[in-house]
């Protein structure tokens, strides 16, 4: 399957997680995908599935819990890529920093 770099996409993994983020490179047959510029999803509220969240973004982006974005990772096991929307990546994008730090 080709992917356009210039959309957002969000992935989920077996164990990772989820992330969005740009696709770099993927492996279709070893399900191997590698993000730049990618924020972990690890606790979104606001929309009822990933689904949603690709589609319409969250409606309360002050309960979603997204860290810092990070140039580049590589996922493995992918098992779900979902196509974002301009209206959610913006909503994702706009989800403040999660940190432990100050």
């Amino acid at each position: 399957m080709n992917y356009s770099k210039e959309q957002m996409y969000i992935v989920r993994t077996c164990n990772a997680g989820v992330f969005a983020g740009y696709i770099k490179d993927m492996d279709d047959v070893n399900r191997i995908c590698t993000l730049t510029d990618a924020r972990r999803l690890w606790y979104w509220d606001g929309a009822s599935s990933l689904s949603e969240l690709a589609v319409q973004g969250t409606s309360k982006p002050d309960k979603c819990k997204f860290p810092c974005i990070v140039p580049e990772v590589t996922l493995f096991e992918v098992v779900e890529i979902l196509t974002v929307t301009d209206k959610a990546r913006q909503s994702l994008r706009n989800v403040a920093v999660w940190s432990q730090h100050e």
